[in-house]
Order: C-alpha cells, then sequence, then structure tokens
C-alpha cells in the first residue's frame, strides 16, 4: 500500500459556463416542490462542495452565500439560514480542498459527509433559534444519500474536462 497519491489525469480547465450551468441545475431541483420528502439530498449543497474543492479560485463563500439567499428566497426559509449554512459550508470545502483531493473518490465522500452534516446543523441551528422545531433525525438521511452520490457527481462534474482521445497515462508515448 503506498502513502503517495495515484497519478491522476491531467484535466482541461473547466468552463465558468458549465460551473453557472451545474449550480442552476442543483438550485432548479432544490426549488422542485418536493419539500416534504424525507431524505432529499441538498444538491446544490453538494455542487458548491465539488466546486470549492476542485475550483477553489472560482467558486467561493460569496457566490455560495448568493446560492443560499437564492435557496432561502425560493424556499420560503428564514432569510440568510442557507445562505449562513452555505457560507461556511464554501469556506469549510476551500479550506480542505488540498486534503480531501488526496483521497479516493470514497474517502472523500466520507469528509464531504461531514461538510455536509455541519452545512445541515448549522441550517437547523438557526431555524431553532427562530423558533422552529426540531424535524428529526431523519432530517440528516439527505446528508447520507449525498455523500454517497458524490463518485457519481465528482464523474460527471469533471466530465466535459476530461480530454478526448488522450493516451492513457500509465502507457509510455
Amino acid at each position: 500500500m503506498s502513502f503517495y497519491p495515484q497519478p491522476q489525469r491531467i484535466l482541461l480547465p473547466v468552463s465558468v459556463g458549465f460551473m453557472a450551468l451545474s449550480v442552476v441545475l442543483a438550485l432548479l431541483f432544490n426549488l422542485l416542490p418536493w419539500r416534504d420528502v424525507t431524505g432529499l439530498p441538498d444538491m446544490a449543497a453538494l455542487v458548491i462542495t465539488f466546486w470549492c474543492i476542485h475550483q477553489p479560485r472560482k467558486m467561493g463563500i460569496g457566490i455560495a452565500w448568493l446560492i443560499g439567499l437564492v435557496m432561502d428566497a425560493g424556499n420560503g426559509a428564514l432569510l440568510g439560514q442557507h445562505a449562513f449554512a452555505y457560507a461556511v459550508l464554501a469556506f469549510a470545502a476551500i479550506r480542505l480542498h488540498r486534503r480531501i483531493l488526496w483521497f479516493s473518490p470514497w474517502q472523500q465522500a466520507a469528509h464531504v459527509l461531514m461538510l455536509l452534516l455541519a452545512c445541515q446543523l448549522l441550517m437547523l441551528a438557526v431555524g431553532m433559534i427562530a423558533g422552529g422545531e426540531f424535524p428529526g433525525l431523519a432530517y440528516f438521511a439527505g446528508s447520507l444519500i449525498a455523500a454517497a452520490l458524490w463518485p457519481s457527481a465528482t464523474f460527471l462534474l469533471l466530465l466535459p474536462q476530461r480530454r478526448r482521445g488522450s493516451v492513457d497515462e500509465n502507457r509510455s508515448i
């Protein structure tokens, strides 16, 4: 077993348009009228986490905060609840991005699970301070499902950056 990371494929630069499209699609997913469904992953938080880990210079705390404001307005939630949690999530993801990228996708998912749980705890704390009730432990199922989706999300969101027709890294040219 090696302590060094496996060689990784060199990716093309990310398109800001693709990043924006992925964020908009995640927001649309979250804003669909299935608010009462238990275990639904917070796709906006997952996409914010992904881009903060993989592109910390292009996705930051301010953008995460704006996405949170859109979520607050769209869900009719306490204004600032999602914004605060997403900003803290982005900060933590950017702070840990180099560490997280050392691991395999499933090991990354464990780190992402902790980030998403912390984000949900912040939203829950803000809601309860404002007079809300505790929704039960099933409230945290969405973070578990989102973390399980991490390897698939990583594959899909990195797909446009992969070089087409490139030579395999393990073969010599």
